[in-house]
C-alpha cells in the first residue's frame, strides 16, 4: 500500500507533530510513504529522516490565522494547479490512500480525477464559515473519511459530514518521563507555538499577579512564533519586562524540557483542538492548570488528572496557580493519575495503532482509478 501524506505547511505545530509520529507506523506495516510538503522550514528533513519519500508542494504562503480575502483569492488562482500537482503524484506513486493533514488542501484534493481513497486528519475546528463551507463541501465530494483529535473538533464539522464518517483518535505520546532533580523556587512554565490562541500573554499577566503573593517563583515560555504573527511575541515579551521570565524559544526536547517545570499552564483560548501538550505532560508526570477551552476537558477531569480555570482571564489563570503552588501533595496526585491516564488512553503506541487501522479500512473502500 502507497500512502501520499499532505501537509500545507513546512514549519513544525502539533499536527506536523502528530503525522512525524504516524510516518513510522505507517513504515512498519510495508506501507510506502510519500510526503508532498511545502520546502521551507524543518518538516520536509524530518519527514526524510522518519523515512518517508518526500516531494515539494506549493501550499502557501498566506495569512497566519484567520484569512483575509486577498488569501482568498490567492487560493482560488492556485488551486486547480495545486490539484493537478495532487493527481500527478497519485498516478506517479500508485497511490492507494491520500491523508490530507490540514483543512487547506481539501478543495485541491476534491477537485483532482482520480477515485483514490482520502483521510483527513483535522486537528482543529475551521473556524471561518466560508471555510468551513469549503471543506464540507470536498469532503462530501471525495466521500472521504475524517479522523478528529477530539469530540469539539468532529463537532465543528456535524452538519456538513455524515456522522458514520467521522470517528475521534486524540494525539499521543511517548514517554516523556525524566529524572527531576532541580532544586530551587517553583518553576511555572507553558510550552507551544507563541501564538495569540494558544493564550502566553494571559500567562504573563497571571504571572505578575501571582508574584504579587508568591515572589519567589520562576517562569519559562518556551516556544516561538513559527505559523504565527511574531508582533504577538513581541507583546509577549513587553509584558514579561521586570518579572522572572525566561523564554528559550523552540525546544525539540519536549521530555527535558517538561523535567524543568513544577507545573504546565496551558491558557489556550477557545479554539484549542485538544491540546497535545496536556497529553505530553501527563506522560511527563507534570501536573496541568489549563483553560475549560475547547477539546482541553475531554483530557482533564478536573481536581483528578488536572485543574481547570474559569472563565478563560488572567486573573483564573492566577488564583488557580496559586491554589496549586501552595499544596505540593495535591499536585503530586494529581500528576500521578495523569500519568495513568495517559498509560490507559493515550500512548504513542496506540495512537499509532488507531490512525494505521483506519488508514487501512479506508484504502480498502477505493480503488485507485482515473473518473
Amino acid at each position: 500500500m502507497t500512502v501520499l501524506f499532505l501537509d500545507q505547511f513546512g514549519e513544525l505545530g502539533g499536527a506536523q507533530l502528530c503525522l512525524l509520529d504516524l510516518i513510522p507506523a505507517a513504515m512498519e506495516r510495508g506501507w510506502r510513504a510519500v510526503a508532498a510538503v511545502p520546502g521551507e522550514g524543518p518538516l520536509a528533513a524530518r519527514l526524510e529522516a522518519a523515512g518517508a519519500e518526500v516531494v515539494a508542494l506549493d501550499a502557501g504562503p498566506y495569512t497566519p490565522g484567520r484569512k483575509t480575502l486577498g488569501d482568498m483569492v490567492r487560493y482560488a488562482a492556485r488551486v486547480w494547479r495545486l490539484a493537478a500537482r495532487i493527481d500527478h503524484l497519485c498516478e506517479r506513486y500508485e497511490v492507494d490512500l491520500v491523508h490530507v493533514n490540514g483543512p487547506r488542501l481539501l478543495p485541491a484534493v476534491a477537485l483532482g480525477r482520480r477515485r483514490t481513497a482520502v483521510l483527513f486528519h483535522a486537528h482543529s475546528a475551521i473556524g471561518q464559515p466560508v471555510a468551513r463551507r469549503l471543506a464540507c463541501w470536498a469532503l462530501r465530494k471525495r466521500r472521504a473519511a475524517v479522523v478528529a483529535v477530539s469530540r469539539f473538533v468532529a463537532g465543528s464539522l456535524r452538519n456538513g459530514v455524515p456522522a458514520e464518517r467521522v470517528c475521534v483518535v486524540p494525539s499521543g505520546a511517548g514517554d516523556l518521563r525524566r529524572a527531576r532533580a532541580r532544586t530551587g523556587p517553583p518553576v511555572i512554565g507553558v510550552l507551544g507555538r507563541i501564538a495569540p490562541e494558544k493564550g502566553q500573554l494571559e500567562f504573563v499577566r497571571a504571572a505578575r499577579l501571582i508574584a504579587a503573593e508568591m515572589p519567589e517563583c520562576r517562569y519559562v515560555v518556551i516556544g516561538s512564533a513559527n505559523m504565527a504573527d511574531p508582533a504577538y511575541e513581541r507583546e509577549v515579551r513587553a509584558a514579561a519586562r521586570a518579572l522572572p521570565v525566561e523564554f528559550t524559544g523552540w525546544r525539540d526536547d519536549i521530555a527535558q524540557a517538561l523535567a524543568t517545570i513544577d507545573v504546565l499552564a496551558v491558557p489556550s483560548t477557545g479554539e484549542e483542538a485538544l491540546g497535545r501538550v496536556v497529553i505530553e505532560a501527563f506522560s511527563a508526570g507534570v501536573p496541568v492548570v489549563a483553560f475549560a477551552s475547547g477539546g482541553i476537558p475531554e483530557l482533564i477531569e478536573d481536581g483528578k488528572t488536572g485543574f481547570l480555570a474559569h472563565p478563560r482571564t488572567a486573573e483564573a489563570l492566577a488564583s488557580r496557580l496559586l491554589e496549586t503552588a501552595r499544596n505540593p501533595a495535591r499536585l503530586e496526585a494529581v500528576a500521578q493519575n495523569a500519568r495513568s491516564a495517559w498509560e490507559s488512553n493515550f500512548t504513542l503506541a496506540l495512537y499509532r495503532e488507531r490512525m494505521t487501522a483506519l488508514m487501512a479500512r479506508e484504502a480498502a473502500r477505493a480503488p485507485t482509478a482515473p473518473r
